[in-house]
């Protein structure tokens, strides 16, 4: 019976203690009532909560004037903590207009300086201060230099390029000498591109075919503008000049790969027999190369090509040198195309001696 007597003690206790509880009926209750009623408390905590902080805010504000009116009633003469208070409030409105700067014009300067917009976790406000802090650098750099003659420091910065770039001539010029002794040079007094490097080092071949390619396709261009004025007034000279511009647009994503040592080992080999033949005047094995790089030769395959489920060895034969570079993507066909125009130009611009080399 005392056990009894002491559970319902424990049970009215715990009733007293939790309001839900003391809330609820003597029968049963809803889950869905009783998280209606601790949303409801929560919210009654919450805008308590904001009451007391708006209050206290206020508070805040109404001691700031009070100080600010008590400042102002004092004696006009200036005490040098007055002046110190009054330097104080002419920057105040410089910093106050800095934090009004907008995210836009935060991130025209942070870009500009190449610094990142964003950093991890940065709010607008801390992008804005370590943007105040980079301009903040920036000019005690400027005020320790004393300033610097901008013109001046780019006409040394010119003079010392010119200078690396004449010493690096020099030297590809001595090295050119020693290397280049027995090669052999085309009708222009060119170098002509060796195809043993395709095996033995085909690093050195990406300069090579770059300037070949780049003296073939200015020469193109200065043919353009030597032609009669006439000439140029036609129609077919329009398209002509059109063409020319239209190859050397193409061509930019193949001179890019050749800078970047980026292009592939089979299309390297093909382009440097485009550019050795054309140097040669051997026209018609130039086009032969062409047609490698281009189509390739695999073999396209009509009708039914797989009669089975297991691999033949007929399949075997298609390898990477065989692949169409044409038929990979749009970029790859224009730049092919505009090698076949080089090598147009080139037959027109230096015919070879043996009429058979022509290209049909």
């Amino acid at each position: 019976m005392d056990a009894l007597k002491a559970e319902i003690a424990a049970k009215r206790k715990v009733l007293e203690e939790d309001p839900i509880l003391a809330q609820r009926p003597t029968k049963y209750m809803r889950r869905g009532d009783i998280e209606r009623i601790k949303e409801e408390q929560e919210r009654k905590a919450e805008e308590e909560k904001r009451r007391k902080q708006e209050e206290e805010r206020r508070e805040a504000e109404a001691r700031a004037s009070a100080k600010r009116a008590a400042s102002k009633s004092k004696s006009p003469s200036k005490s040098p903590g007055l002046l110190s208070s009054e330097r104080e409030g002419s920057e105040q409105p410089k910093e106050s207009t800095f934090n009004t700067i907008s995210n836009e014009e935060t991130i025209r300067r942070l870009r500009a300086k190449g610094q990142p917009i964003r950093l991890f976790g940065e709010s607008d406000k801390d992008r804005r201060l370590r943007l105040r802090a980079l301009e903040l650098i920036e000019e005690k750099d400027h005020a320790r230099h004393g300033g610097q003659n901008d013109f001046k420091k780019a006409l040394e910065d010119v003079e010392k390029t010119e200078q690396e770039m004449k010493a690096k001539a020099e030297a590809q010029a001595e090295k050119g000498k020693k290397k280049d002794t027995t090669g052999e040079r085309d009708g222009s007094g060119n170098t002509i591109l060796d195809l043993d490097l395709i095996k033995t080092d085909p690093d050195r071949l990406y300069p090579i075919i770059y300037y070949a390619l780049k003296r073939i396709l200015k020469e193109w261009e200065e043919s353009m503008d030597e032609r009669p004025e006439e000439v140029k007034r036609t129609r077919q000279g329009k398209l002509a000049a059109a063409t020319q511009v239209q190859s050397a647009e193409y061509l930019k994503p193949l001179f890019k790969q050749l800078r970047s040592r980026s292009l592939p080992s089979d299309m390297l080999a093909r382009i440097a027999e485009i550019v050795h033949f054309t140097q040669k005047r051997q026209y018609q094995r130039a086009n032969d190369a062409y047609l490698r790089l281009s189509i390739g030769n695999a073999p396209w395959p009509i009708g039914v090509t797989m009669v089975g489920i297991h691999e033949r060895s007929a399949r075997e034969k298609i390898s990477a040198d065989q692949v169409a570079h044409v038929l990979n993507d749009e970029v790859s066909r224009k730049y092919i195309q505009s090698l076949k125009r080089l090598i147009t130009f080139s037959q027109t611009r230096y015919p070879p001696d043996d009429i058979s080399q022509l290209m049909g």
